[in-house]
Parts: structure tokens; sequence; C-alpha cells
């Protein structure tokens, strides 16, 4: 390895880096590029002690630090372009940002929460990068979950490139460009790294990949978090993974293997990954003390590699500057830091009435009657189950709007092309998407990794990006791999930008039990754990011309939408449906009377719809005059028709798959008790699953989940009451 002396000698004399393989590439920048990567990379350390300072002063809230890592920063940031490229940094990244062209008061407003913050607009912790303008997508606090978001923004350019029909619809979108992505040693733990690497090698995707190792995951040394301690040892045979290895604290170094790295995604040979040493010489964050676990020699060894005093005194030493000339750009950089801190403590906090604003899309308002077609809807054709009538809707829009892709584990027909006219095709493990690859090719049909949280990291880079991610999950019992996806990535997007990013993602989950033989891992009913969930809309249909009309509602919505769909339903006779137009849509939020009643109302959805309706059949020859509201969209409810309905009967059954405790029929009850008390003539009702698992043998099963006779029974009682 050359040192940095003889590198910059070599630089200056033929104007062309020599690599650490003793290989020329493009040319350096002159002496007042490398002044400029000073000053950048002095400007990060001073902004991180500024504001260690005003934290000190109770006038921020928090604070971590990119000390030690400038060198590599400023480097990836030379050889990328802001607004042109892609990027998807981690928390210590100030000094590519920085270089990127973030500026330091936008920096300070973040540290400060205020309103005028471009990251958040005051609402993520400071070093929670994110500049709309930059091409810097929102980052945030869980470590690795931004890797398969970064692989999926470079997969939507890959299948941009793939489809005749949106080639003269692309906007920022390069034949060339990258996408960046950063972590740490310790997110390489994460088991979204490895699948992130593994689409990003099996695509050949451009995505360039930094480790910034400083040796520890707060106070986890390298060797507990990783097998030998080197984990670009273990990722050595990826196949079309270009891997580098470098001293990040040494600038010069840094430089010529960035370059080396961005090239070669440029030229879509495929990914790269750059593993660069650096040092922390700051504690994780303010929250944590590195005295408490490293010694001082340790910290010491560290101090001499200081990448800041490194690079200022290699430019002395090399004569690019003089001692007056630093100490004039240090001045000029702390004045600059000081006046920023002054800008941002006087600024505006965000308003308290702003605080509910962006969980869901402020332009497109899928509960508004554009989406509502449900009452003059034609219907024609032969009457098909709810798998036929999904199958349509996906088909129907896929052919309407080119930017819908659909993948996931077995959604193909057949991966393998060749065998493709010769069998007759997947199409899903309930054949709901029969036939799309056939017709719309296999960039747009695609099967995925069995990763449930590849499926929704990679939709959220590519609904990012413009292109239309309609994915689904193979069962519900499974989602739960995606859940960190979809809780803290998906759902948070929009909201923790401040609007300036969004994710509009359909995911299709088959749900529920009543199966026989489904047994604990095949019949699950979690809903009440997504409908907490703010920013993600919740769809449960009961039948297929609901299903179609809403799933329709749900892709050309502008939010996350989780539309599930009932197992037990997919092939029954009882909901049917002929085929209604193109164009036919269902609101969120519009509930359906499924049944007209004067003594009791039962609130339902999913298949309690069907055994709600049975056992109100067999209480009417017992005089029980029964209505039945199926709910159809669980987030958002429809209040009003709940209360409509209540104010008419007095009396009032909730019944769901879900077990009793703690359930989405709950919240149901707590409302109705808390607001229509007055209209009540009997306490609220539930019918619900054993607070237990869904088991396999038959009778156990019939006990567990609620069955027609048990709202028979609820029925009887809440009108004896």
């Amino acid at each position: 390895m050359t040192t940095d002396t003889k590198v910059l000698k070599l630089v200056r004399k033929s104007g062309s880096p020599v690599a650490a393989e003793a290989t020329t590439h493009e040319e350096l920048p002159d002496h007042k590029l490398l002044i400029e990567m000073y000053r950048t990379m002095y400007l990060s350390r001073r902004l991180d002690d500024k504001e260690i300072q005003l934290k000190g002063q109770n006038r921020i809230f928090f604070q971590i630090s990119g000390a030690g890592h400038e060198a590599i920063l400023v480097a990836a940031g030379v050889v990328l372009k802001p607004g042109y490229d892609w990027f998807y940094p981690y928390y210590r990244d100030r000094a590519l940002c920085l270089q990127l062209g973030m500026t330091p008061l936008e920096m300070l407003l973040s540290a400060v929460g205020a309103e005028a913050d471009p990251n958040s607009h005051g609402r993520q912790m400071p070093s929670h990068w994110g500049h709309k303008k930059l091409n810097i997508v929102s980052q945030s606090s869980p470590t690795g979950t931004q890797l398969l978001q970064a692989v999926g923004c470079a997969e939507a350019s890959y299948r941009y490139s793939l489809i005749p029909e949106l080639q003269k619809r692309i906007s920022n979108f390069h034949k060339d460009e990258v996408t960046y992505v950063s972590l740490g040693d310790g997110t390489s733990s994460e088991g979204e790294f490895w699948e992130a690497l593994n689409t990003a090698s099996n695509l050949k995707l451009p995505v360039v990949f930094l480790i910034e190792d400083n040796g520890y995951a707060i106070s986890v040394p390298v060797e507990v978090q990783t097998a030998g301690g080197d984990v670009s040892r273990l990722v050595e045979n990826f196949p079309s993974l270009y891997l580098q290895r470098c001293d990040g604290t040494d600038a010069i170094e840094s430089l010529e293997v960035m370059r080396r790295a961005v090239d070669y995604c440029r030229q879509r040979q495929g990914p790269a990954l750059v593993h660069a040493k650096v040092i922390r010489p700051y504690s994780h964050s303010l929250s944590d003390d590195e005295k408490l676990y490293r010694p001082d020699e340790e910290r010491a060894s560290d101090a001499e590699r200081d990448p800041v005093k490194r690079f200022g005194a290699l430019l002395i030493d090399e004569g690019v500057l003089d001692q007056d000339e630093l100490q004039h750009i240090k001045d000029e950089v702390d004045r600059i830091v000081n006046e920023a801190a002054d800008t941002a403590l006087s600024s505006a906090q965000p308003a308290k009435e702003t605080a509910t604003q962006f969980v869901f899309s402020p332009d497109v308002d899928p509960c508004s009657k554009e989406f509502d077609t449900e009452d003059r809807v034609q219907l024609s054709g032969n009457a098909g189950t709810m798998v036929d009538l999904i199958n349509r809707c996906l088909d129907t829009e896929m052919a309407r709007d080119p930017r819908i892709v659909v993948f996931g584990e077995d959604v193909a027909d057949c991966s393998r092309e060749q065998y493709l006219e010769g069998v007759k095709g997947k199409g899903g493990v309930f054949k709901v998407t029969a036939n799309l690859q056939r017709k719309y090719g296999s960039a747009r049909t695609f099967n995925s990794p069995l990763a449930e949280a590849n499926i929704v990291g990679r939709a959220i880079g590519m609904a990012t990006r413009g292109l239309k991610p309609v994915v689904e999950i193979q069962f519900f019992d499974y989602i739960w791999p995606a859940m960190h996806q979809i809780r803290n990535e998906l759902a948070l997007l929009r909201w923790r930008s401040g609007n300036e990013w969004k994710a509009p993602t359909v995911i299709r989950v088959p749900i529920g039990g009543y199966l026989k033989g489904g047994a604990v891992y095949h019949s699950q009913s979690g809903v009440s754990t997504f409908t907490q969930i703010p920013g993600l809309r919740v769809i449960y249909p009961s039948n297929a011309l609901d299903a179609n009309g809403l799933l329709r509602t749900a892709i050309r919505s502008d939010d996350p939408v989780l539309f599930l769909e009932h197992k037990h339903l997919y092939r029954q006779a009882y909901n049917k449906s002929q085929y209604p137009t193109d164009e036919f849509m269902i609101p969120f939020g519009k509930a359906k009377r499924v049944r007209e009643g004067t003594d009791i109302s039962i609130i339902t959805y999913g298949a309690l719809v069907q055994r709600s309706t049975v056992a109100a059949k067999q209480m009417e020859q017992a005089g029980v005059s029964v209505e039945i509201i199926d709910l159809r969209s669980l987030v958002p409810f429809d209040w009003d028709a709940i209360a409509e309905s209540v104010k008419k009967t007095n009396r009032v059954i909730v019944a769901h798959e879900d077990s009793l405790s703690f359930g989405y029929g709950a919240e149901i009850a707590a409302r109705i008790s808390d607001e229509l008390f007055e209209y009540l003539d009997a306490p609220v009702k539930r019918v619900c699953a054993l607070d237990t698992f869904v088991a396999y043998a038959p009778q156990l099963e019939d006990a567990i989940l609620p069955q027609a006779s048990d709202v028979a029974k609820a029925i009887a009682e809440l009108k004896a009451y």
C-alpha cells in the first residue's frame, strides 16, 4: 500500500492516482478540490463539536457524531453526484451530506428540531439525514432497514429500463446512476444486510455498499459481532460484487477506492462493497460513555489516526497549504458554524397542530367520492370467486398503469422462462396472480427470494422512485420478518420526512383460518397488530365484488395499504360475483349494510360476515331482527355507519376472528361505550376467537374459532338482557 505522501506526489507529478494494485485511473482533483475536501472534513467535525456543546447547554436534545468517519465520507461525496445518484446514508454520514450540498444551517436546524429542518421538519433525531433536492432519502433509526430500500431504489431504474411503456415517462432516471448505501460494522450482523447483498448481486444492481467499520457497535467490538472479525472476508464470494478495502481515515486512499467502486457500478457490472476502517474518537452518542468499556491506550491509538488532523498535516507537508492558510480555513468554518447555530436556535419550532399532518397523503383521499362508483356498478359475465375478481383487478390495473410491478414468493407463472410455454404455471399458491407474468412479462411480475423483509424493503425503494409495487406475502403467518420494514419504514416514511418522501405500496396478504388443517402457522389473524400503526391503511373484504373494488382503490391510492384476503373466502360460492367494469372502486372507510335489522346490530368483517348472516337467519325464526354491518375497511373504519346502526337497534355485538383480548373489536366496543352509551340498552358484547392459537385437529379448530352457533348464542343472550 502506497503512503499518503507517495500518492500525493504521484498525483501532483502525473495527474493520475496510483491504486493499491498499481493501476492508474482518471485524474484526481487538483489542489483546489483537496482543500475543499479538508474544509468539508473540518466542517463536519466542528458541527459535531457545536452540537455537543449545545447538548451540554440543554439547548438540543440528542447528539450522535460522525467523527472519525470524515475522510471516507468526503471521498464518497466527491465521486458521487447529488440530485443524480441516490443516497441511503446512516447517522454517521454528516461529512457525506455536507459534501453533497447540505448546509451547516440545515444540519443545525435538525439538531434544534426546527420546522424548517429539511431532513424531517422537526420530527426525527438529529443526524437522520434526508434531503429531497439532493436525492438523500429519509433515514430512520433502525440499523440496516435502509439496505433493502437502497436495493429497491436501484432496482427501480433496472425495471424502468425493461418496461417499454415507461420509456417516455421516465423522469429523474439516468442510465449510469448509482445508489449509495452505508452502514456500520455492527449493522452487518443484521439479516437484511445479507438479503440486500444477495439481491443486488443476483440482479447486478448498481449499489455501492459502504461499511464504515469503527470497530464498535456501541460497546460491542467487531470480533464479537462478526465471525473472524472482518465482514468483508465473509462476502468475498458474492457473484458480481466488486470488493474493496481501504483505510477510511486516509482521504487520498479513500478517494481512489471510492472512485473505483462507483465506476464499477456506473458501468453496470454489478454492486460494489467498500470496507473502510475508520475510528470513533467520540462515544457512540452523548447517551453513551465509551470510557466504561474502552481503555485509554485504545482510544489514544485511534487519536493518532484522526482523519481531520492527518489530512491537514499532509496538505501542509506537501505544500498544498501553509499553516496560516489552514488556520484561515478553520477560522472561517468556526465562524460559519457559530452563525448557523445562532440562526438555528432562533428558528421556529413546528406548530402543535401539525402533529397529525402527513400520516396519510394530503393529496389523494381514498375515502372520497372520487373513489366511489359502487352505486352505479355494472356487472357482466359468469360469476367469479374472490380469487377470480382479485386477479381481474390486478390484470386490468397492470394494463392501465405500466408502473405497477407484482412480486413475492411464487407469484410468477414460471421463473425459468424457457419452460413457460410448456407448463401450466404457478401464479401464486392460491393462483391469485395466475397468467400475469405471461401477459405483462417477467419485468413486471416476478418471484422474490423467500424473505419477507426483502419483499417489503425492495418495494419501499421502488415506490420511492415512482413505481407502484403490489407485493404478496404468501401467508399472514409469515409476515413477521417484514414487520420492521412495515412498521418503521413503509408506514412512517411520509410522516417522518414531513411529506418529502412517500412509498405508496400495496401488500396483499392471505389471512385467516377455517381451513381444516391450517393449524398454528396457516391460520393466524393478528389484525390489531397492524391497525395500531399510523400511516398504514388496512382493508379486509368479505366477498369477491368488494375485493375487486377495494383492491383497485388500494392500487390507485397514494398510501401504503395492507390488503388482507381471507383464504377460506377465496373460492366460496356464497360470495361470488359477476365482473364489474375496470373503473369499479369502493372508497376506504365505507362500511356495507349486509342485512337490515331492528333489534341487534352486529359489527363484523372477514369470515365472520357469513357466519353472522347464518346466525341472524337462525335467530330470525325466533323473532329477533338482526342488522349486520360489514366494515370492509379497518383503517379507516366507518364510524358513522356503526353509530347509525347502534342508535337504531340499541344493542350491539362485535364479531371477528381475532382472539378476544386486546383485539380489534375491543377498540370498536370501547368507542361505542364511550360515544353511544346513552343509546345502549345492554352491554356491548363480543364474539371472538379464544385467547390461544389455532389447532390442527378439526374439533379443536372449531372450538377455538368463532362459529355461527357462537354468534347465535350471543344474539339470544343480548336479546334477553
